[in-house]
């Protein structure tokens, strides 16, 4: 994976173009139109800084890299070109900024490392039949029932602060590739596309990886419900 300029396009032939409205937006930011710029900013802001913190130590500097992102995002105004939507590009420039400030602080893998289909061995995983199908219309790829031993499991105790606490605790053990796209798909709610298009994965990478990740927190969860 290559480190992308702020006004450059990753995957530019991939992934959905800018909408009708995007692109009402960014004639707006390029007009210089502070209160769409503020709307913008608080719109995702939060969502870059969470996404920081997967490549950096601490909050601290996963504030700062967003707000390098932004920075990034005035200066690459000009030269966006629409091939991909305003959030795919806005988030590649923080995935960017975020591994590059990650690797300085010693605190992040190389971009190779990411994933390679020939040096990571297999892994053990919870059985297909427990996700629902890849062409399911409303939760491609999500768990599809719980194990029959957490039917007598009070909601809420699936609902505790506790039990959330083992899947963060599960989450933050994953190897990076599979943390950066679970924390997109089923904690932030992106699509396959845009995690994809962001990250510079292919789609069948994306799939296994994040395979993987679920498998991962269904069986730290499972370990803490059924001991």
């Amino acid at each position: 994976m290559t480190t992308t300029q702020p006004g450059t396009q990753l995957n530019p032939a991939a992934g959905r173009r800018a909408s009708a409205g995007e692109q009402d937006l960014l004639a707006a930011l390029r007009g210089g139109d502070e209160a769409a710029f503020l709307g913008f900013v608080r719109q995702y802001h939060p969502a870059l800084v969470r996404l920081a913190t997967l490549y950096v130590r601490d909050r601290a500097l996963a504030e700062e890299v967003a707000q390098e992102t932004w920075l990034g995002v005035l200066r690459g105004l000009d030269r966006f070109e629409g091939r991909s939507s305003l959030k795919t590009w806005l988030f590649s420039i923080l995935v960017n900024r975020a591994k590059t400030r990650g690797q300085r602080e010693s605190r992040s893998i190389p971009f190779s490392a990411l994933w390679n289909p020939d040096a990571e061995p297999a892994e053990p995983a919870v059985e297909p039949d427990r996700f629902l199908p890849p062409d399911h219309p409303d939760w491609p790829g999500h768990w599809a029932a719980f194990p029959k031993s957490w039917d007598q499991v009070p909601e809420a105790v699936l609902l505790s602060q506790e039990a959330l606490a083992v899947i963060e605790m599960a989450v933050a053990g994953l190897p990076p590739s599979q943390r950066e796209v679970i924390t997109l798909r089923d904690i932030q709610g992106w699509t396959a596309d845009e995690v994809c298009n962001v990250l510079n994965i292919g789609e069948t990478n994306q799939r296994v990886l994040l395979h993987r990740a679920r498998s991962k927190v269904r069986r730290a969860l499972e370990g803490y419900l059924d001991g």
